[in-house]
């Protein structure tokens, strides 16, 4: 598998902190390892058959599908509190 990020999300990854883009690559490392790694807390995006949803940190979320064999990741932003 690989990751992909859309150009929407390379621009929202790029205007991100730099302590969060370290954040998001850490995260995006651990989805290629292990999707179901705890810290990513993976879960279906409700209202979306395939859009999935997985944490940076407590702020921030990402947004991405599965389409074999890569992760599409669409979109990184602040989580919606």
């Amino acid at each position: 598998m690989k990751i992909k990020l859309s150009e929407k999300a390379i621009r929202q990854y790029l205007s991100l902190p730099k302590l969060i883009q370290k954040k998001a690559d850490k995260q995006f490392a651990y989805l290629l390892e292990n999707h179901q790694h705890p810290s990513l807390n993976i879960k279906k995006y409700q209202g979306f058959e395939d859009l999935w949803q997985g944490r940076i940190d407590k702020g921030y979320r990402f947004y991405f599908y599965i389409i074999d064999p890569d992760y599409i990741i669409i979109s990184i932003i602040k989580h919606p509190k």
